[in-house]
């Protein structure tokens, strides 16, 4: 079974005992239990619902750990001139576990 629900504008698929990243939640904290209700797409193995827009489903899950992606460097440069730039940036993510799909 599994969902595709919106997340913040990001459509992500839910699997029960999954765990995945999504996008950074400040307001959360670790162990607190989510509530995802836009469910587009809902298959049970054997059937699909598809929502216009949305269905009647929930999707719940717990926050497991907050936590920032390996840096990533961004440099310019132009040719001539003598002009560079070079700084790094970590992305903040949310690791999330799906505990259930009801619906």
């Amino acid at each position: 079974m599994y969902a595709i629900c919106n997340l913040s504008g990001q459509q992500i698929k839910a699997e029960p005992g999954r765990t995945m990243r999504i996008s950074y939640q400040h307001s959360r904290t670790e162990g607190e239990k989510l509530v995802f209700d836009e469910v587009m797409l809902l298959s049970d193995g054997v059937t699909v619902k598809i929502g216009k827009p949305h269905l009647e489903a929930k999707v719940h899950a717990t926050v497991v750990s907050h936590g920032r992606d390996p840096k990533v460097i961004v440099y310019h440069k132009k040719r001539r001139g003598h002009y560079h730039k070079m700084h790094g940036h970590h992305q903040k993510f949310t690791q999330i576990r799906i505990d259930s799909i009801e619906g």
